[in-house]
């Protein structure tokens, strides 16, 4: 277990607090995912159809995207440290309730709340780049987000291999225990920081849109995250299809085990932050995209190889997350003292984006296959780049 204590607001960020970020990070955003491999089991104990479960993570991710437009901006106009505890007790009392709900209804409204309670991680990704100094943030940030990334690609391996022993409403209940032992250790180890604004709540919700329109390079890395993002989405909603159909005929298993294989693209976020300290966001923007364009291009050319789609995963969740990352270190350098409120503008279009791609990618694979797919896809990454090239600096090679 980490054992930090609570830095003063001008002290060095730790390299063990910054750590705990990203088991933070990790914890709370795994929550979103642990129901995806536990549809089946729970359909079969509530005696519904497996087409009704459906129901249960699309109202996880509404109440997610809810949480990063009502609740992020939070961490602007309160003490964060109290309100990121506050967050996760929250969001064990939710997944305690998930664990006992006992009709469909009941998981679904327990699922929104706990996709609602669950953006810690959007409020501790700009408290982390509150707290580090101009030269290291970019690595900061890379680690907090490998610890986010992780906990996306590894929820589903995790609570997929642990329900054979414990059941669904075991895998809540553990998921709980681990948003309360984050809560203790985050109210030790955190700073007492002060509020960054005097607005009241709806002023701060008003002024996401003042932001946005002020902020040119707030709106095309709001768009730039968004298409990568959709087009990571697509390969996640489709790829599952393309592993049981010929030639691979794979279970539902094996198809979940390519989660580790994005875990392997993870690895790659602290260097991302270096070179974008050294060498400036913009840059690693374009390589991102760059490397996830170079994924679907694989994917379309070699999409019966297994090595080649092995790799390819690897490749994609790398370029989507450098691009993140380096996205994030250019946002984050706008309005310091609204950092919460950036980050909320940029993660809102950022899953609006994965929720149109897995829309388009759903319908693109039933009507064109797998190529129409990847076609998809491509164009979002080729809108992408066009938009960041737009927004090419002109005298700075740091953003």
């Amino acid at each position: 277990m980490l054992t930090v204590s609570p830095p003063s607001a001008t002290a060095p960020l730790r390299r063990s607090l910054v750590l705990l970020f990203a088991a933070g990070a990790a914890t709370s955003v795994a929550n979103l995912y642990y129901n995806q491999p536990l549809l089946v089991l729970i359909g079969r104990d509530l005696h519904v159809t497996a087409a009704a479960t459906g129901v249960i993570p699309t109202s996880t991710q509404i109440g997610y995207a809810a949480g990063l437009l009502f609740f992020t901006p939070l961490g602007d106009v309160l003490p964060r440290r109290g309100l990121i505890v506050t967050l996760c007790v929250a969001s064990a009392a939710a997944l305690i309730g998930l664990s006992l709900a006992q009709t469909l209804w009941q998981v679904t409204v327990f699922s929104f709340l706990t996709g609602l309670l669950s953006v810690t991680p959007q409020i501790l990704l700009p408290l982390a780049a509150d707290l580090a100094d101009d030269e290291n943030r970019g690595q900061v940030i890379g680690l907090v987000m490998s610890g986010l990334l992780l906990g996306v690609l590894g929820a589903r391996v995790v609570s997929g291999g642990l329900a054979v022993w414990i059941g669904w409403r075991g895998i809540f209940s553990v998921a709980a225990l681990l948003m309360t032992c984050l809560a203790v250790m985050l109210r030790v180890a955190l700073p007492t920081l002060a509020k960054k604004t005097d607005l009241h709540y709806a002023g701060v919700l008003l002024s996401l849109w003042t932001l946005f329109r002020k902020h040119r390079q707030l709106r095309q890395t709001s768009a730039v995250g968004a298409l990568l993002f959709g087009a990571f989405s697509v390969l996640w909603t489709v790829l599952a299809y393309r592993l049981h159909s010929p030639p691979y005929d794979f279970g539902s298993g094996i198809v979940g085990l390519f989660g580790l294989a994005g875990i392997a693209g993870v690895l790659g976020a602290p260097l991302t932050g270096k070179i974008a300290d050294r060498r400036g966001p913009y840059f690693m923007v374009g390589v991102g995209i760059a490397a996830t364009l170079a994924a679907f291009i694989s994917f379309w050319l070699g999409s019966d190889d297994l090595l080649i789609l092995i790799g390819g995963v690897i490749v994609l969740d790398y370029g989507v997350q450098t691009g993140q990352v380096s996205n994030q270190a250019r946002i984050y350098s706008l309005v310091p003292s609204a950092r919460s409120r950036v980050n909320s503008v940029f993660m809102v279009f950022y899953f609006l984006g994965g929720a149109v791609g897995s829309a388009l990618g759903s319908q693109s694979y039933d009507h064109f296959g797998w190529t129409g797919s990847c076609a998809v896809a491509i164009l979002m990454i080729l809108g992408a780049g066009a938009i960041h090239l737009s927004g090419r600096p002109q005298t700075a090679t740091r953003t």
